[in-house]
């Protein structure tokens, strides 16, 4: 299932098809709608238009209104809003020749708050605290279900599926100090997810997946899911020994290299099988307030 943070919604997998299901049941009493419909690549407003067709129905501002407010929570219920989300570093070799870092020998963990979270298409703002942001392209898992000390081999029943994420990195106040990792990561609009959530089935083997980190359209580093030093069950597995893990938390797995983005670029996380991730980038002047007075505050 396709989807961006604000809402806007094409269907695909199994989650969008079940949450269609239900909401047209919900609403109007006739359930499986729409089993055995190929939902690949279509957005909703075409699908609805032919489930009504089916079933005789008049596909009119009304009953579309009603089904579609439905839809959007039992969406909800399959795709809960992020969580936790803990982010690896260096989990690829290159990468840390990159920053002349150890090779860690576990996994290097931090989280971000929610507050950072961005969807495809919205705006990466670069602050006036930092004169040198990266991004870095990452495959996401996302928890499917409350779990604890989750064994690696079990790791995948625990999955809701995958997604697209560039995390950025405010680079120049991390090498100040790696005390200040915290600060450096947590930026607002510095974690883009989306626009898929692709589940599990429709994943053949995530270890052949390819995740690359892309500026303008050009490839900056490229890698495949079999190089990570710990791969995405691993993952699972390590911080559910951790701590709790619940329906909506995503780990971003680490990146195959960061890109340094400037205002005016585009950056862009592509993963094969997975489409493209994408989000221009604005440098935000000091005292430019103006994405606060967009929204009433």
């Amino acid at each position: 299932m396709l989807f961006d943070i604000d809402g806007t919604l094409v269907v695909t997998g199994g989650a969008g098809q079940r949450a269609m299901n239900r909401a047209f049941h919900d609403v109007f009493g006739i359930p499986d709608a729409f089993k055995g419909v190929d939902l690949a690549g279509r957005t909703d407003t075409s699908i609805v238009g032919d489930a009504f067709e089916r079933q005789g129905m008049e596909a009119d501002a009304h009953n579309t209104a009603r089904f579609r407010e439905r839809y959007l929570v039992c969406l909800q219920d399959e795709v809960p809003r992020p969580g936790k989300l803990i982010c690896i570093g260096l989990n690829y070799k290159d990468h840390a020749a990159d920053l002349s870092a150890p090779f860690p020998t576990e996994p290097a963990s931090f989280m971000k708050g929610d507050h950072t979270i961005i969807g495809p298409g919205d705006t990466i703002e670069l602050p006036p605290e930092s004169e040198r942001v990266t991004a870095e392209a990452e495959l996401g898992v996302i928890i499917g279900r409350e779990c604890r000390f989750v064994a690696e081999e079990d790791a995948a029943s625990v999955i809701a599926g995958y997604c697209l994420i560039l995390d950025m990195t405010a680079e120049d106040i991390l090498q100040r100090n790696p005390r200040f990792l915290t600060r450096s990561k947590n930026f607002d609009t510095f974690f883009s997810f989306g626009p898929e959530l692709v589940t599990p089935d429709e994943v053949l083997d995530v270890m052949r997946l390819q995740v690359g980190t892309y500026r303008n359209g050009s490839a900056h580093r490229e890698n495949l899911v079999s190089n990570m030093a710990f791969p995405p069950f691993y993952l699972v597995s390590f911080h559910s020994r951790v701590m709790t893990l619940y329906p909506g938390d995503i780990i971003s797995t680490g990146t195959p290299g960061a890109v340094v983005i400037e205002h005016g670029d585009v950056a862009e996380c592509r993963v094969d099988g997975m489409g493209s991730l994408t989000n221009p980038v604005r440098r935000r002047l000091q005292g430019d307030y103006s994405i606060l007075a967009s929204v009433g505050v």
